[in-house]
């Protein structure tokens, strides 16, 4: 069964996607609870996105969309989807944070949550689209 949905690409960002959101997360964390009494989290923010994105770059272009052809072009792209999502993401932290008095784990984890939907449309509709 499992064989079987890997070859649906919405199962295959899913996966890949939760594995990249676990990343992602999971260094804006270790940022957070081992130096956030030290490093804003906006800051931690930043580290935790570049990482994400040259994470999630390869992951989605080899194991999700599987696509093939001009890299470069798609990285711009894929950079573009995921710079919306990140202009977002600094925009609405710091109100959740500092307007609804979130802590910064939770707020974040909201946020991504959000993002999600959002970014398999993008990607598969301008990213990373099968001519």
């Amino acid at each position: 069964m499992l064989k079987r949905a890997w070859h649906n690409d919405k199962f295959r960002y899913l996966a890949i996607g939760g594995y990249n959101t676990i990343v992602g997360y999971g260094v804006f964390a270790v940022l957070w609870i081992f130096w956030g009494h030290t490093l804003h989290y906006i800051t931690a923010l930043v580290i935790s996105h570049i990482i994400s994105v040259i994470n999630a770059f390869y992951a989605y272009r080899v194991l999700v969309f599987r696509k093939k052809g001009d890299v470069w072009n798609d990285f711009v792209k894929f950079n573009m989807v995921y710079l919306g999502a990140f202009l977002f993401n600094l925009l609405a932290l710091p109100v959740l944070i500092e307007g609804a008095n979130l802590q910064p784990l939770l707020a974040q984890a909201l946020l991504v949550i959000l993002t999600v939907l959002a970014s398999y449309i993008l990607h598969r509709r301008f990213t990373f689209r099968l001519d």
